[in-house]
């Protein structure tokens, strides 16, 4: 318990810990992070190497853990570290592969040499980032780095992540929040709860619809007319400059007389991104013109980033296999590096 004090954990002090964490978290595998170490002049099996990441991991989550009970229970102060400030939010998701061990038959034994069986199955991480952004909609880094977090929880609990953090860094004081991000519906319909529960004003937000996923389903709708080659090209590229002018009601006009002149049936695909495209810019979500005149961003290129740096590089790898625990673990220490 003396040791404990001091941040001494199992059998390693606070300098060695991070050390070790550190480089696994960087690294793409244990083995890699082991050489490295050794370069150090720190020698350690595998075992210890990974004990001490995953510790290091499950004290992250257990702090985390304790400031979100302090946050919903009233107890945690407001911040201002994004008073007056420009601020973005993006959300996205990734995916990576699980390790979950099958059940032994009632009575049944073990077979010598024979290695546990398990399933592998795909799960999404939830991952958010929260930047400032200057009058040109560039992201700033000199002053203030961007927050990075996640969750393998599922979306409800990312949501509750976003609120919190907005609370605890001061954004509900900020002079402009930013909600950008792709058209997955379990984002948009969480961001009015999010927006609420931290206390923001809704005449201080604005949401944006990620302009390459607006102008792809343009793309999926011509694909769904049938055109091709030159034609498709030709027409892909004046809709889109239509989108970049906010004139979204022109290009959802003219993907609809198409569709009339071919008399195609209310279920099929085209009519799903003409609903989609209507019903982003009916709400506001595709004034790129507007956005841009007012140096909002207009991309969610920060948290494609993200997902690809913090989870794609050391998470998702072939031949990789996660317990959940670990996983969140790993995720938690990769997103504070």
């Amino acid at each position: 318990p003396e040791l404990a004090a001091f941040g001494f954990g199992k059998g390693c002090s606070p300098a060695l810990q991070y050390r070790v964490a550190r480089i696994v978290a960087l690294s793409p595998s244990i083995d890699m992070a082991r050489t490295e170490l050794r370069r150090e002049g720190i020698v350690l099996d595998t075992k210890t190497v990974r004990r001490i990441a995953e510790q290091l991991g499950l004290q992250l989550l257990e702090l985390r853990r304790r400031e979100l009970f302090a946050w919903r229970e009233g107890w945690l102060p407001w911040g201002n570290d994004f008073a007056g400030r420009r601020v973005a939010v993006q959300i996205d998701g990734g995916r990576v592969r699980l390790r979950e061990n099958k059940k032994r038959k009632n009575n049944g034994k073990k077979k010598k040499g024979t290695r546990p069986k398990f399933d592998t199955p795909w799960r999404e991480p939830k991952a958010l980032i929260i930047f400032e952004f200057n009058e040109q909609g560039k992201m700033i880094k000199k002053e203030r780095q961007p927050l990075i977090d996640g969750t393998l929880l599922g979306p409800d609990h990312l949501a509750e992540l976003v609120a919190f953090h907005l609370h605890r860094l001061g954004v509900t004081e900020a002079e402009l929040v930013v909600f950008i991000s792709d058209g997955a519906p379990w984002i948009w319909n969480r961001l009015e709860w999010i927006e609420r529960r931290s206390g923001l004003d809704s005449c201080k937000t604005i949401h944006v619809l990620d302009f390459c996923h607006a102008a792809h389903h343009i793309s999926l709708a011509l694909a769904a007319l049938g055109l091709s080659g030159d034609a498709r090209r030709k027409t892909y590229g004046y809709l889109r400059k239509l989108l970049k002018k906010s004139r979204y009601d022109e290009v959802v006009s003219e993907l609809k007389e198409r569709a009339k002149r071919m008399k195609l049936k209310e279920d099929h695909d085209v009519w799903t991104e003409i609903r989609y495209l209507d019903n982003h810019g009916s709400k506001g979500h595709l004034r790129y013109a507007t956005f841009r005149r007012r140096g909002i961003p207009r991309g969610s290129g920060a948290i494609e980033s993200t997902i690809r740096r913090v989870i794609n590089l050391r998470l998702k790898s072939n031949a990789i296999y996660w317990l959940e625990e670990n996983a969140e673990g790993m995720f938690a220490v990769r997103a504070l590096l």
